[in-house]
Formats: C-alpha cells, structure tokens, sequence
C-alpha cells in the first residue's frame, strides 16, 4: 500500500472537512475516517482482487459504520464524520473519464464507464444506508432492553 495515497486521502478528507465547515475538534478525526475508508477499498481490491464495486460498497459501509461510533463518542452529528470521510471513494476522476470518452466519440466505452462510475456511486449510498439502518436497529433494541430492565 503506498504511504501517499494515504496521506492524500487523510488530506482530501480534511480539506472537505473545511469546505464543509465541520468544527475543528472533528477535522482530525474526519481524516482518520477517510483515510480508513481508502485503507478498506484499497486491502479489497489490490491485495484481495475484489471488484471494485464491492470494495466501495464494502468501504462505505466500514466508513459510515465508524461514523455512527464516533458521532455517539463525540456526540456529535454523523454528517460531521461520514460525509467528508467518503470523499475518497467517490468516483469522480472515472466520471471525468467518462465524460471524456463521449467528446471523444468513444462511446461504447463511454457507457462503458458511465455504468461502473453510477454502480460505484450507488454502492457508496447503499454501503450508508445498510449501516444507518443496522447501527439504528441495534439502538432501538438496546432501547428496548433498558426499558425492559427498569
């Protein structure tokens, strides 16, 4: 794993924290978030030869899933942590690729690229989603219990 990719992905998620303006006790934090995410993506598909698009939707999930940790430990709101943190997996040098091909008249590799990019975009909301889902499902039945104890 190369060290600068991290590192570029620590500072992407930091700098989209400012553009964001989440509050500086969370930018640090919000980096580590970003850059774990790239960590994920890139273990699964260097290292374990998973597909992309499972990698991101794998990814998504390990950063919103951290998130919900974090916004609960900091009391803080999730947006603060998962927003920036997805930052690096967004597919947004694929998306200039593929608006690339299609001035260029490639466009069977156009939609070629069009499909994974919006594939790879849905996996990151799907990968929030099913976090946000399980992580309030397991509150509301620790809710649940407590109120039963009492």
């Amino acid at each position: 794993m190369n060290l600068t990719t991290l590192y570029a992905s620590f500072l992407a998620t930091m700098g989209f924290g400012i553009l964001f303006n989440v509050p500086r006790k969370s930018l640090l934090t919000g980096g580590l978030v970003g850059m774990i995410g790239w960590i994920i993506y890139v273990v699964l598909t260097v290292n374990l030869q998973l597909n992309m698009i499972a990698a991101t939707l794998i990814a998504a999930f390990g950063v919103a899933t951290i998130s919900q940790i974090l916004a609960r430990l900091k009391k803080m709101p999730v947006t603060v942590f998962s927003i920036a943190g997805i930052i690096p997996l967004v597919p947004g040098g694929m998306a200039y690729e593929t608006i690339r091909q299609f001035i260029q008249n490639n466009y069977d590799e156009g939609i070629r690229l069009a499909t994974v990019t919006l594939l790879m975009a849905g996996s990151i909301a799907f990968g929030l989603i099913i976090s946000g889902v399980i992580t309030e499902s397991f509150s509301q039945k620790r809710g649940n219990q407590k109120e039963y104890q009492e």
